[in-house]
């Protein structure tokens, strides 16, 4: 990116993220986060035994990104300010913990009384998009399944009060829906644990019979039910004892494929359970658990905080971008971050302009060049923003919130890959939510159960094209591309 072309700004610079092993991560080389860092050169060399977990970058001070360019400086100096999002590749083995993350005020109170716990006052709503099949658990279910459920697994029941019991039974109104799901889940989570244990082992002793092929009817229960018994048993032999393996009985559980995304609100509870994601979050690492884990358990602050909403959240497949069918943009209604995520066959290229706000790219899967720099699954950079005699201020808003509009004078990448290749090239790119009249997620409202996005309509549970988002996209794609798409 010489200065005779305009470039010598707004270049691509090497960044190097921070690895976190937890226990639940992927081990060795089967971890894509332990063969990121590797790529990444913060790994020399990666431990078969070691769960790599999380791959984080971006500024937040429990894991500050470095540049790779040998000026020692990190991505915040570079940046001039802490970005407001974190970018995370997460490798999960086996289950997280069930767990929410605060608004801001419940934040800022919970780091104020429990700094120790909780290292910042900042939210952190996030979004999930899977690199390979992944399972989790998000949001309660309906009451009316709850119920059912109640009905068909004395154990389950057995760990509930009567009056909380009732409650689920006689429920009809959205109010009293909601105050009967937080009176379930209060005396579920409050159950004494020499019952919940003993419980426990009492409906993993049924749910093994029912599963075996010695049982007289293995295969009478519906396929979502049989799903659910699975699970139980799996989470109960990665935390064996914890009454948190019943969870799925109440909390919604989901397996989405590669490309799919949710988006999950503060105050709403989840479990991840198994597979590969890039995460996208606000700048925050405010958890707060209740099981499935080791660690400090704040089951009160959950119980109160939650919004109690039911229903799982709707599956976003992304939206092709306006300008160019090979993006694909996943935005959520929060302003700290958007997704991108670029894919080019062998033979292609596609040059892109500088959003006008930081920005972090991600290599996924292939490799090609940009503007001569070589790609590999795991590379991480940062885009430098260009300086002001190389472009204007920055990007801004329209009247509808939606795209930033740039001028025609900023610096552009061009990302190529050689028609040798097998395969396409995938990068996502993070920064922050351009489109925020735009969203192409959900958000379930907290007064009510329904769902809140823009060009999207629900169906079975999924994000489903409005026709008229439909029509948009297919005259996009016949009418071809222009030659320097915007990123936005």
């Amino acid at each position: 990116m010489g200065t005779d072309n305009g470039k010598s700004e707004g270049k691509l610079i090497p960044l190097q993220p921070v690895v976190k092993d937890y226990a639940w991560g992927i081990r060795g080389m089967d971890s894509r986060v332990g063969r990121y860092a590797l790529e990444s050169k913060i790994l020399k060399e990666i431990d078969p035994d070691t769960p790599y977990a999380e791959l984080w970058i971006g500024t937040h001070a429990k894991g500050p990104s470095m540049l790779g360019d040998g000026s020692g400086r990190s991505l915040k100096e570079a940046i001039g300010k802490d970005l407001p999002f974190l970018f995370k590749v997460l490798s999960a083995g086996k289950a997280l913990s069930i767990q929410a993350h605060p608004d801001k005020p419940m934040a800022a109170k919970l780091h104020e009384e429990n700094p120790q716990a909780y290292g910042d006052a900042n939210h952190k709503p996030e979004m999930a998009i899977a690199l390979t099949p992944f399972e989790a658990m998000c949001g309660f279910r309906r009451l009316e399944e709850v119920s059912l459920l109640l009905k068909k697994h004395p154990e389950f029941a057995a760990c509930i009060s009567q009056e909380a019991k009732l409650a689920v039974f006689l429920a009809d109104e959205p109010e009293t829906q909601r105050s009967a799901l937080q009176e379930m889940f209060s005396s579920f989570m409050g159950c004494d644990p020499d019952i919940s244990k003993a419980q426990l082992a009492k409906l993993l002793g049924r749910l093994q019979d029912e599963q075996s092929a010695f049982h007289p009817h293995p295969h009478d229960a519906p396929a979502w039910e049989r799903k659910l018994a699975r699970a139980i048993l799996r989470l109960a032999q990665q935390f064996p004892g914890d009454a948190g393996a019943m969870s799925p009985l109440f909390l919604n559980y989901l397996l989405i494929a590669p490309g799919e995304s949710f988006f999950m609100a503060a105050n709403e509870p989840h479990a991840y359970v198994a597979g590969e994601i890039i995460e996208c979050m606000a700048c925050s690492d405010n958890v707060v658990r209740a099981g499935l884990t080791p660690k400090f358990k704040d089951v009160q602050n959950l119980v109160d905080m939650l919004t109690y909403t039911m229903g799982g959240p709707s599956i976003d497949v992304g939206q092709p971008h306006r300008d160019d069918p090979r993006i694909l943009r996943y935005t959520p209604p929060v302003p700290e971050f958007e997704v991108m995520i670029l894919s080019l066959e062998p033979g292609d290229s596609c040059e892109m302009k500088h959003p006008g706000v930081p920005a972090i790219l991600l290599v996924v899967e292939g490799a090609g060049k940009c503007d001569g720099q070589d790609l590999r699954p795991g590379g991480t950079f940062y885009w430098e923003m260009p300086s002001k005699n190389t472009s204007d201020s920055g990007g801004h808003a329209d009247a509808a919130g939606g795209a930033m509009i740039f001028a025609t004078g900023k610096p552009s990448l061009t990302f190529t890959v050689d028609a040798t290749r097998r395969g396409p090239l995938k990068i996502t790119f993070a920064h922050q939510n351009l489109h925020r009249g735009q969203p192409t997620a959900f958000r379930r409202t907290e007064s009510s159960n329904s769902l809140t996005s823009a060009g999207f309509m629900p169906y079975m549970g999924r994000a489903s094209p409005s026709p008229g988002y439909v029509k948009q996209a297919h005259v996009a794609v016949q009418e071809g591309t222009p030659q320097i798409p915007n990123l936005m």
